[in-house]
């Protein structure tokens, strides 16, 4: 079957998430058809996931205009623009109703296998540009289709690859064996199942972004519960503790982003959590007991765990993209115009320069990476910013240059940029040193001055994103 002109196609949207269902909403006030592939039976699959967490952005930040303006006929209403939703206010209040509206423009149940120009592998130059893509893609049922289109938009996100425990950005020996006791995500405590898995236990969590602190919040306030006791967290920090640590605190123009950090700071203050710093996952160990044994790069061994929580960022899925010319950055996997804009070891996300087409272009013209997956590994995104991306793409795809080039977007300064946010409270506004050589891990306990300014020189600036 002959591929139709490449004008008298859609374009191709894989995601039916934030970023995914505004770049159909843009496209369509373009005058352009989108066709949106989404791999989960909703809309918003992968924000499900995470429904119980609370966004420390509040609704005025997390609702598109475009998509706004496609749901003002249905009667919708965005709710107080002043409150904080959770993943699950936003896939039910907001992402549904969208997908909704769009239709039979999106599909469901379908996972993209693969991206390519019709008659085309990567290699071949002759005429490329002027063949359209082809989109292949496996249907629930395990049939297989394809569809022709004129661009594509990769919106799907990174949630789906998590990155692993260990620190050289491999699992860890003995982290596949373990997977029945480690987690990858923000655990929801509001679920009994989920609760008595972690209710009683010691639980190391990894990592330093904004999921971390949820985690640590969360297990402070189980620790805190009448059937809590002996709850306890581990915080594991590949760097050490400095003032940006926590993010911006009271200064945060995010206050609820910055509320989360405090009650992180607070967990271990309190006591609840110990912080282990400078220590990098090599091994998890099984003891004779069956619990789990953490050991660092340097022979650090810490006392044993019952469960791991993994919260180390996450990475983009670039296997089905293979026949497509793609430039990223050799770091962070990013557009190479994007990433010295996104760097986390530079920029937080206030600080990240509005941008659009042009720094997500790649020699493959017509091919974009959005939203969360346009950032890479870098954990600096922000909905807002999606949002803006999706725009200015939509208006190059429609060749409405001078709309695409101006690019207008002021983010709040930050200090903690990565993953959702604030845990939902009604007022929301011990470790063993047993390598004989190696120091034993750093305890730290945040209420003593003198111990934060200790190792407030070993992590770098920029780095409260990073983990």
């Amino acid at each position: 079957m002959n591929a139709p002109a490449t004008t008298e196609l859609p374009v191709v949207v894989i995601g039916a998430g934030p970023a995914g269902l505004a770049a159909a909403a843009h496209l369509l006030d373009q005058g352009i058809e989108p066709l949106v592939l989404e791999a989960g039976q909703k809309a918003g699959a992968a924000v499900r996931e995470w429904a119980h967490v609370r966004l420390f952005s509040t609704w005025d930040e997390v609702v598109d205009p475009a998509a706004e303006k496609l749901l003002a006929p249905t009667g919708w209403t965005r709710p107080d623009p002043a409150t904080y939703p959770s993943g699950g206010d936003w896939a039910e209040q907001y992402l549904q109703p969208l997908a909704d509206v769009l239709g039979d423009r999106v599909r469901l149940g379908v996972t993209v296998t693969g991206v390519s120009r019709t008659g085309r592998d990567r290699i071949v130059d002759a005429d490329r540009e002027q063949q359209p893509f082809v989109v292949h893609f496996t249907r629930a049922d395990g049939g297989e289709e394809r569809v022709f289109a004129r661009s594509v938009i990769d919106a799907s996100g990174t949630w789906a690859t998590p990155s692993p425990a260990g620190g050289s950005g491999l699992p860890a020996l003995g982290e596949r064996t373990a997977a029945d006791r480690i987690a990858y995500r923000v655990p929801d405590l509001k679920d009994p199942a989920v609760r008595a898995r972690y209710e009683g236990k010691r639980t190391a969590v990894i990592g330093s972004g904004a999921s971390a602190f949820t985690a640590l919040a969360y297990l402070a306030d189980l620790a805190k519960s009448k059937d809590g006791a002996g709850t306890k967290g581990v915080w594991i920090l590949r760097r050490g503790i400095s003032g940006s640590t926590f993010g911006g605190g009271e200064a945060d123009q995010l206050p609820a982003r910055g509320a989360l950090g405090l009650a992180a700071k607070a967990a271990v203050d309190e006591g609840h959590a110990d912080a282990v710093t400078g220590f990098r996952t090599e091994t998890i160990e099984c003891d004779t007991d069956g619990r789990l044994v953490l050991v660092g790069e340097d022979g650090r061994r810490l006392d044993p765990v019952d469960e791991v929580i993994v919260l180390t960022g996450f990475r983009p899925d670039l296997s089905f993209l293979d026949e497509l010319r793609l430039g990223l950055d050799e770091r962070l996997q990013a557009p190479v115009e994007l990433a010295p804009l996104i760097d986390p070891n530079q920029h937080s996300c206030g600080t990240v320069y509005p941008h659009g087409h042009r720094e997500l272009s790649h020699p493959e013209p017509g091919v974009y990476l959005v939203g969360m997956k346009s950032y890479g590994r870098a954990p600096t995104f922000l909905a807002m910013t999606g949002y803006e991306q999706v725009r200015s793409v939509a208006a190059a795809i429609a060749g409405d240059f001078d709309s695409a080039d101006r690019v207008e977007l002021t983010l709040p300064e930050t200090g903690v940029c990565g993953g959702a946010g604030l845990f939902d409270t009604p007022d929301a506004q011990e470790a063993d040193g047993g390598g004989c050589c190696a120091p034993a891990p750093q305890l730290v306990q945040l209420g003593a001055p003198v111990t934060v300014g200790a190792v407030a020189g070993e992590a770098p600036a920029g780095g409260c994103c990073g983990s």
